[in-house]
C-alpha cells in the first residue's frame, strides 16, 4: 500500500523535486482569466490549488483559511503519524467493543471495504503492521522481517476484520490496526474540490501529493494537462513524462513501485505489499494511473492495481464501471517498457509504444 512521502523525505526535498508525486501538471503563462493560486503542506506532502475566474470578488485569503482548516481536520482524524489523531487512537484501541467514529473515518472505511471486496482483498487498509514490519513506517528496518512475524500479523489482518455498525467501528481481532494512506490523499482532494466548487468556482485544479481532480478549463481556456511520470526519465522535462492526459473533468491518481523504496540486506524493495502474502509484490507493472470521477476512488484503485500483474489488473478494470487505467509495463523477456490503457483514454506525447 502507499505510504505518505514523509517517511523518507522531508518537505523541503519534496518541493525541490520537480515531480509532484507521480503526476505533472502544465499550465500556460498567458492568462486570459484570473488565476488564484493556493499552496501549502498537508499529509506529509504538498498541495496545489488553481482556481480560475473572470471575476475579482473572491477573498482568496478567506478561501485559503477554509482550505487549511479542512486539511487540518482531516489530518487530526486520518494521520497515523499523529499519536493523538482519531485513527491512531483507534489503532491503540485493543478491544472488540464498538468504537465511536467520525463521519470521515466511517466513510473511508466503508469505501475501502467495498474496493477490497471488488479486488479480492488486494486493497486492504489493515496493512499497518505489515508496512511497519518491512520498514515502511516511522521505524525503518535494515533486515528482512521474520517469517513467523509476518505469519502472525497476517492472522489479524484482512479487511473483514473491521466492521461498521451504527456509526461505530468494531475490530474482529482487538490487535488489528489500519492505515488509510492509500486512500486519504485522494479523499482530501475530493473534500477540497467540493469546498472550492461551493464557493462558486467551476474551473478548478486540485492536487495533493500528485493526486489530482479538476474541472473546466485552465486560465488559457484549455483542458487541464496532466503528465504521467516516466519511471526511468531523467534530464529534460520531456524525458520525465511518458504520456499526457488532457481533462476537463475527473480525477487522476498514480501508484508506482519505484520511488518509495527500502534497502533490506542490500536488496532494494518497492513499497507495495501484497496484503495476502505479506511480502512485496513482484510484477510486470511499473506504475498504474487511474482515472475516475472521485479521487478517493482513483487513489485506492491505483494502489490495488499495483498488487496485480497487468493481465489481472486489465480484467478488473474492464469489469468495474467508472474506472479506467493507464499502465506502464516492463516486458519480462525483452525488458522493454510499454504503455497500455483501458477503454478509449486519449493520450498524447507518448514516448513508449502502446502494447
Amino acid at each position: 500500500m502507499i505510504v505518505l512521502a514523509n517517511i523518507y523525505y522531508n518537505l523541503l526535498s519534496l518541493r525541490a523535486q520537480l515531480l509532484l508525486g507521480f503526476l505533472l501538471f502544465y499550465i500556460g503563462c498567458d492568462a486570459k482569466s484570473n488565476q488564484y493560486l493556493v499552496t501549502g503542506y498537508t499529509m506529509g506532502t504538498t498541495y496545489t490549488i488553481k482556481l480560475i475566474s473572470s471575476k475579482n470578488e473572491f477573498d482568496i485569503e478567506l478561501i485559503k483559511s477554509g482550505i487549511d482548516s479542512l486539511l487540518f481536520d482531516l489530518n487530526k482524524k486520518l494521520s497515523t503519524w499523529d499519536p493523538e489523531s482519531e485513527i491512531s487512537k483507534f489503532n491503540s484501541w485493543q478491544s472488540v467493543e464498538p468504537y465511536p467514529a467520525s463521519d470521515h473515518l466511517l466513510y473511508l472505511i466503508d469505501n475501502s471495504n467495498d474496493i477490497s471486496l471488488k479486488t479480492d482483498g488486494l486493497f486492504d487498509i489493515t496493512v499497518y503492521e505489515l508496512m511497519n514490519l518491512w520498514g515502511f513506517g516511522p521505524n525503518p528496518k535494515s533486515v528482512f522481517p521474520d517469517y513467523d512475524d509476518i505469519k502472525l500479523v497476517l492472522k489479524r489482518s484482512g479487511y473483514d476484520k473491521i466492521q461498521i455498525r451504527d456509526k461505530h467501528l468494531i475490530k474482529v481481532d482487538e490487535k488489528t490496526k489500519i492505515d488509510l494512506n492509500a486512500i486519504a490523499k485522494g479523499y482530501g482532494v475530493d473534500i477540497l474540490f467540493d469546498f472550492v466548487k461551493s464557493k462558486g468556482f467551476h474551473d478548478v485544479f486540485i492536487e495533493i501529493g500528485g493526486e489530482v481532480r479538476c474541472s473546466g478549463k485552465n486560465n488559457n481556456n484549455k483542458d487541464w494537462s496532466i503528465g504521467i511520470e516516466n519511471p526511468s526519465g531523467y534530464g529534460s522535462d520531456t524525458e520525465k513524462i511518458c504520456a499526457i492526459l488532457d481533462l476537463d473533468h475527473g480525477a487522476v491518481a498514480t501508484s508506482g513501485n519505484y520511488r518509495n523504496i527500502v534497502d533490506l540486506d542490500g536488496e532494494i524493495l518497492g513499497h507495495t505489499i501484497n496484503p495476502k502474502t505479506g511480502y512485496p509484490i513482484q510484477t510486470d507493472v511499473i506504475s498504474v494511473t487511474v482515472l475516475s470521477g472521485s479521487c478517493m476512488r482513483a487513489d485506492a484503485w491505483a494502489t490495488a492495481l499495483m498488487t496485480m500483474d497487468y493481465n489481472k489488473g486489465f480484467e478488473k478494470v474492464n469489469s468495474e464501471t467508472g474506472v479506467d487505467a493507464v499502465w506502464v509495463i516492463r516486458d519480462v523477456d525483452s525488458k522493454k517498457i510499454y504503455l497500455s490503457k483501458s477503454s478509449n483514454i486519449q493520450m498524447k506525447n507518448l514516448i513508449y509504444p502502446i502494447k
